[in-house]
């Protein structure tokens, strides 16, 4: 029997302006609103990150982190 779906947390979050529209265009594509496509990549990160792709692009996020927030 499947898992029902219930959003139990909410929490208010910041994110750049690139990372909401592509949130928003990938919740449009999958045909979900914002939270439910957030917790499809929550729950499925492994599945849907590349490991090493992951490491490389969180190094790089985070070395220009500091210039970002100016």
């Amino acid at each position: 029997m499947p898992k029902r779906f219930r959003l139990t947390r909410r929490f208010p979050i910041a994110m750049t302006e690139d990372a909401y529209r592509r949130l928003k265009r990938f919740s449009h594509e999958a045909g979900l609103d914002e939270g439910e496509a957030l917790s499809f990549l929550f729950e499925n990160f492994d599945g849907v990150t590349d490991e090493e792709g992951l490491s490389h692009r969180l190094r790089r996020f985070n070395s220009e982190l500091d210039a970002r927030k100016r």
